[in-house]
């Protein structure tokens, strides 16, 4: 008795082919794969080639030329830089700046890493302490000027009160270099700390809590697993707020003039007078535009030189651990 293979079940006859695609539906689909990221962040590029680059351009093409409110007297070179190397009010300024910077940012910092690390800690009404460091941040800057101001007053202030009943003398704050930076730096530190810190404890929220359960099993204690492990993961938006902070530093213009009531000269011997606010002095008090440029121009190369250390600084810290 023969036996019969099944018969093979028939294969479905292909479905008739579509029109193959013209080539502008190809040309748009590419365009569209291709383009489409372009697209999405040409405003960006848009937006700061008009309000960043090209200011950034003209300014050094002014700094370039005496210009002042008769008009463009011609082309100069470099004379304004040379003028501006030789100013000893710009030097001056460009202390100050510095002395508050690092009297501002190194407080500030720290004061935001710790406060990060309290809000971070398993704490009753933790979120209303969370969104309470927000409020210096939606503060109008007058007002804090206004309330800075009065605690900083020679007569009546309030820091100089508290520091009668030490037996300390009343201090002249805006009368010297010193009491200036450090009233002007409490300002800085008041209305930036709890920026800082709300960065600082969204890194440590991303950090593993297996991490900490190890470090306390291997008996680290809370300053020691700060240290070791908290610290050392968050390092990424330690270097972001420094290179911020660095940053706003160098153009810091805001809080100094407000200290000084509207005075862009910075106190009488140009003892908190800093260099956007030397800048603005000599462009828009002097009118001499093509200086003023210049020494624009010298900030924004102040900016890309603290840029490059904090970034060459960072780099070391990563090789350092890695």
């Amino acid at each position: 008795m023969s036996t019969q293979a099944p018969p093979r079940p028939s294969r479905p006859a292909p479905a008739p082919a579509g029109p193959a695609p013209s080539a502008t539906a190809s040309w748009r689909s590419r365009l569209d794969l291709h383009g489409s990221p372009y697209l999405f962040i040409a405003p960006f590029f848009v937006l700061f080639t008009a309000f960043g680059l090209f200011p950034l351009i003209y300014t050094a093409w002014v700094s370039l030329r005496a210009w002042d409110l008769t008009g463009d007297a011609g082309f100069v070179g470099l004379d304004n830089y040379v003028r501006l190397v030789g100013d000893p009010d710009f030097w001056n300024a460009l202390v100050n700046t510095v002395g508050l910077l690092v009297l501002a940012t190194v407080p500030q910092l720290l004061g935001a890493l710790v406060l990060a690390a309290l809000l971070n800690q398993p704490i009753r009404r933790l979120l209303l302490f969370r969104l309470g460091v927000l409020i210096p941040i939606v503060t109008s800057v007058a007002a804090v000027a206004i309330v800075f101001g009065q605690l900083y007053g020679r007569d009546a202030g309030l820091v100089n009160g508290a520091l009668g009943l030490f037996g300390i003398d009343p201090i002249d704050w805006q009368a010297s270099r010193g009491g200036s930076w450090i009233a002007i730096a409490t300002m800085v530190d008041w209305r930036w700390t709890g920026y800082n810190a709300l960065i600082y404890l969204a890194a440590m929220q991303s950090i593993p809590r297996d991490l900490y359960e190890a470090a306390q099993i291997d008996g680290a204690g809370p300053v020691r697993q700060f240290r070791s492990t908290t610290v050392p993961l968050i390092r990424p938006a330690l270097v972001f707020t420094i290179v911020m902070s660095t940053i706003g530093g160098i153009q810091l213009f805001t809080e100094p003039l407000l200290f000084g009531q509207g005075d862009v000269s910075g106190g009488s011997l140009r003892q908190f007078q800093t260099v956007a606010m030397y800048m603005f002095e000599q462009s828009f008090t002097n009118f001499d535009y093509g200086y003023g440029s210049a020494i624009a121009w010298a900030i924004f190369l102040l900016t890309v030189l603290a840029g490059i250390v904090n970034a060459l600084l960072a780099r070391r810290l990563r090789g350092g651990t890695s």
